[in-house]
């Protein structure tokens, strides 16, 4: 393995756009209150589909960070993703100049792009014909648009990139951005993921393969992470922003700073399209893989945010993983998934569980698993259930897992 030693990087500042609160403050507050943010479909008439709930971000008006004619030019997923990172940079105090701008980059995910656009054009196409589609169609759909946007809008003119990686997007485009800058390719970085697919046609193709829950009778329980009763995961929407900045450049502008990334660990499991390969394996080398890169001990690992989407598969899967990386102690690690509250936001859930995450380190505090009533005897760790717990948090772990075989693992620590 390459060693990337050499510039420390610390994240500096978050943004986040959720179905729990649409500032990374009401998204604490959320988490650590147990807030379920699922509920009846309302962005569309579900009235047909077999699955009918989702976690949508309410209350989002985009033209609180920007006018109506550019708001109008976006994809939602876009409008999210710029959204979240203005907030970030305003939490960041970290202004873009004329004197950094070519030092500071954008590396935002997403898993489909725009979407919704994409499926309003095509009923355009049909029913007025291939002239009356909107010049605009193809830069609000293209999922590289999020991270492009958000340069126009900041001014950010160093590196700009966006992982396209299913489920494991934000947390790629975070390892990304974390390179980037140890590499010294910037001093700063914004980074995460963003998606806006509850849409008729995306929520039909998960249903139709099976992969979501169909508790439509009681939206609040349908997503139970490590639950034996878990049918399936449950789709959102929103965004997820770090600030990732050098250190010494953090600290020249007195910065504060929420936590240290120090690793980053992605496999392939190269086993099945949507399937994770039986027993982890592939997971479980991406968390190696983020303490070795990290050069921490499983023992200091003091909480894991999982993937954890509530399918059959992932949850018992992601559970032997953590196990074949931490061994014994993965008996001893605080384990939960924040998606029992927001749902998945596909490309856009590594985002805001990378802000959990630097977060809890930075609160000392842990987000519960909610819905966690009858474990899953194949998932026999401490998931956190109900309620936050107060713990001081050394090094914690995010996972992100994808379709295609994609594992992701980033690590943070507690800045010393």
């Amino acid at each position: 393995m390459t060693d990337f030693k050499g510039k420390r990087v610390v994240v500096t500042g978050v943004g986040a756009i959720t179905p729990i609160g649409n500032t990374p403050a009401e998204y604490w507050q959320g988490l650590v209150s147990g807030r379920n943010g699922i509920n009846e479909i309302t962005l569309f008439d579900a009235s047909r589909h077999a699955c009918r709930i989702a976690g949508e971000v309410k209350n989002f008006d985009p033209h609180d960070y920007m006018d109506r004619k550019e708001a109008k030019r976006m994809d939602r997923f876009s409008q999210f993703g710029v959204s979240a990172a203005k907030q970030a940079l305003a939490d960041a105090q970290l202004v873009i100049n004329d004197l950094n701008a070519e030092q500071v980059g954008v590396v935002i995910g997403s898993g489909v792009g725009g979407i919704k656009v994409m499926e309003d054009q095509q009923t355009v196409y049909l029913n007025k014909g291939p002239d009356r589609c909107s010049p605009f169609m193809i830069p609000m759909m293209i999922a590289n648009m999020a991270a492009g946007l958000t340069a126009i809008h900041t001014g950010a003119k160093g590196p700009n990139s966006c992982s396209v990686t299913a489920c494991a997007a934000g947390s790629n485009s975070i390892g990304d951005a974390f390179r980037l800058i140890q590499g010294g390719y910037a001093q700063a970085m914004i980074c995460g993921g963003c998606e806006a697919a509850v849409t008729p046609l995306s929520v039909a193709g998960f249903a139709a393969a099976r992969a979501l829950s169909f508790r439509n009778d009681d939206p609040t329980h349908a997503c139970r992470p490590f639950d034996k009763d878990r049918d399936g995961f449950v789709m959102g929407e929103g965004s997820g922003i770090l600030i990732l900045e050098e250190l010494e450049y953090a600290k020249s502008r007195g910065a504060r700073i929420y936590a240290e990334i120090v690793g980053y660990g992605m496999t392939c499991d190269a086993y099945h399209i949507t399937s994770p390969v039986p027993g982890g394996i592939g997971a479980a080398r991406a968390i190696q893989l983020a303490l070795k890169d990290a050069g921490v001990n499983p023992e200091q690992v003091s909480y894991i945010n999982a993937h954890g989407t509530s399918t059959p598969a992932n949850d018992a899967n992601e559970t032997a993983a953590i196990k074949k990386a931490l061994g014994e102690h993965a008996y001893k690690v605080a384990v939960s998934s924040t998606k029992s509250m927001t749902g998945h936001l596909l490309g856009g859930s590594g985002g805001i569980e990378a802000v959990a995450t630097v977060m809890a380190i930075a609160n000392d505090r842990i987000p519960p698993t909610i819905n966690l009533e009858n474990p899953d005897p194949k998932c026999d760790l401490d998931y956190v259930p109900h309620t936050s717990r107060p713990q001081e948090i050394e090094v914690a772990l995010s996972n992100s897992f994808g379709f295609g075989g994609h594992n992701v693992t980033l690590a943070f620590k507690k800045y010393l």
